[in-house]
């Protein structure tokens, strides 16, 4: 299959028309909501196979929510399934639950398909949604929209820049859950459950680093774990505190720590919904 670069600089207006927008969705649920903007690129025939493209979607949601705080959600899906990119945003004045790290409903869901041949759309796509999004004016812009054209006003004009150190998924959120897997993986199951843990484990490889997974690779290998949760600013691998400005850096972010006394990588404790 022919690789295509990505763009260094874009707009979203490139990737999302206006018929691509639900200004109000209907869906009181992720699932309904992911299938509802699935319905959306379905009608404009840039997806073939709504059906793989959604238990691959929820697939990936059961795994780590793409929920990443503040109302916003990016589920997406890495699929070779025809096509090169397809986009849909929908709006949810009454907010649907997506498991989200603190605990907030969302209000605003971006959802993504892109294909194999598409080195790096991952990270230039969402980092500059990241951008945009992490500004509390800017998304209040969008809960205030009237319709899906001044929505779409505001969504199309977001400015992308590739930059390969942003990253918008919270990786150690996804080490910790690859964490799971490799443990399930290492007790007694059938073939068949084996095979999921190991297509469960693939998936989340796929949206890792290189570097970030050798290493987490070397952890497991010697300690048996490599991902601790951080409890009252105490990493629990070691029950050592860290440091105040660690633990204040850690919570609301998508960046990797790694606890100063045993090295093992940390995530902050999850909050308790609202």
């Amino acid at each position: 299959m022919e690789t295509r670069p990505v763009p260094p600089a874009s707009r979203f207006s490139d990737y999302l028309a206006p018929s691509q927008v639900v200004y109000d969705l209907k869906s009181k649920d992720k699932v309904e909501a992911i299938e509802e903007l699935l319905d959306v690129l379905a009608k404009q025939k840039l997806i073939d196979n709504k059906k793989l493209l959604l238990t691959r979607i929820i697939d990936r949601e059961n795994l780590v929510s793409t929920a990443i705080g503040c109302g916003v959600a990016l589920p997406h899906a890495r699929v070779d399934a025809g096509g090169g990119i397809a986009v849909a945003a929908g709006r949810s004045e009454r907010g649907i639950d997506f498991d989200a790290h603190d605990g907030q409903k969302v209000h605003l869901i971006i959802l993504v398909v892109w294909n194999p041949s598409l080195p790096g759309l991952f990270n230039h796509l969402f980092a500059g949604l990241a951008r945009f999004l992490i500004r509390p004016e800017n998304r209040g812009r969008i809960l205030a929209a009237k319709d899906r054209a001044e929505l779409y006003d505001i969504l199309s004009k977001i400015e992308f820049r590739f930059v390969h150190e942003e990253k918008i998924v919270s990786r150690a959120r996804l080490l910790k859950k690859l964490q799971e897997l490799e443990l399930k993986k290492k007790r007694k199951g059938t073939k068949d459950q084996q095979k999921e843990l190991q297509k469960q484990a693939a998936m989340i490889r796929e949206e890792l680093d290189r570097d970030l997974l050798s290493r987490f690779d070397r952890l497991m290998e010697r300690y048996g774990f490599a991902v601790a949760d951080a409890v009252d600013g105490v990493c629990q691998g070691c029950n050592i505190n860290i440091s105040t400005q660690m633990d204040s850096a850690m919570e609301d972010s998508n960046d990797i720590y790694v606890c100063e006394n045993c090295g093992k990588y940390l995530v902050s404790a999850r909050k308790k919904k609202k």
